[in-house]
């Protein structure tokens, strides 16, 4: 006999109980809004790992995970009286309604596209415009209801508005680079990108040959932000790319330690060259590289 499933209402359940000061779990009752988030950037890399390694079947569990972090600070928004669980999901469906107008023409979920027009007749460069309007907008409103001092360094409305200081760096310059590309501040295609790239290697060894560690560091993130824009420029996550770098780098090394290992020379004493040889015959094993998932992420 199968057993019954859970739905959303008993996860909002389970969570009221949990935080409940008597008969609750007392971790979860000494959570706060500030000790979860780390919790919740875990999470959300443990989404993305199990995506990127075709882990389907751990998934659900992961994407349960994430989940549960937003139930998690809904109850504390609950709890202080300031919005609940239905209330995100009453601002997410009204969000998406307001930004799909060529899905929902009157704004609410009972209207749809026209029959027999399909999505790829819609013009996308219109479509994404309409979004960034509407995003411009709602940004305009939020700065406009924001108490002068309570916004960081200026009330005034930015296209930069709303790029999370928590995002990870690369991510951060990618969004950031983004945004000030769609107004024109970019270069006219991959070959300018590539100028400044070497433009900002030219000047990280120019402040070592100076002997200047600090300059020298502060040029490095130049640079990274530079190849960032070339990720950018070749629809490209720089996230991705250098997790997958990461993994590469993961795999010819463990490749190194266990060729010397199987010729019983210890790791330390094996000197450069031999791992180097090593290291050549690991990149002879590698797989054929795929294209880089492609598209524009939302802004």
């Amino acid at each position: 006999m199968s057993k019954p499933r859970h739905d959303l209402d008993d996860l909002l359940t389970l969570m009221a109980v949990l935080r409940d000061p008597e008969q609750g779990c007392p971790w979860d009752v000494k959570q706060d809004w500030d000790s979860i988030v780390p919790h919740t950037l875990e999470e959300a890399y443990e989404v993305a790992d199990a995506i990127e390694r075709r882990a389907w079947d751990e998934l659900p569990g992961e994407l349960g995970d994430l989940l549960f972090q937003v139930v998690y600070y809904s109850q504390f928004g609950a709890e202080e009286g300031r919005f609940d669980f239905h209330e995100v999901v009453h601002v997410l469906t009204a969000k998406m309604l307001r930004r799909h107008p060529h899905v929902f023409p009157d704004g609410t979920l009972a209207s749809r596209r026209p029959p027999g027009v399909s999505a790829e007749e819609i013009e996308t460069r219109q479509v994404h415009s309409r979004w960034e309007s509407l995003k411009a907008e709602e940004r305009a409103e939020r700065a406009s209801d924001t108490p002068p001092g309570d916004s960081g360094d200026s009330t005034a409305a930015s296209v930069l508005d709303d790029v999370p200081r928590t995002l990870p760096a690369l991510s951060r310059a990618a969004k950031l680079s983004k945004r000030a590309a769609r107004v024109g501040f970019d270069w006219p295609d991959a070959r300018g990108v590539l100028a400044k790239i070497r433009e900002e290697l030219d000047e990280v060894e120019q402040a070592l040959a100076e002997g200047d560690r600090a300059h020298a560091a502060e040029e490095v993130g130049d640079l990274l932000f530079a190849v960032t824009n070339l990720a950018r420029t070749l629809k490209a996550d720089p996230e991705q790319c250098l997790r997958a770098t990461n993994a590469k780098f993961e795999r010819r090394f463990r490749h190194v330690e266990a060729a010397l290992a199987s010729a019983r020379v210890p790791l330390e004493e094996a000197g450069l060259a031999a791992m180097e040889l090593h290291w050549q015959a690991a990149k002879q094993l590698d797989p054929p590289v795929q294209e880089p998932p492609q598209g524009e992420s939302r802004p």
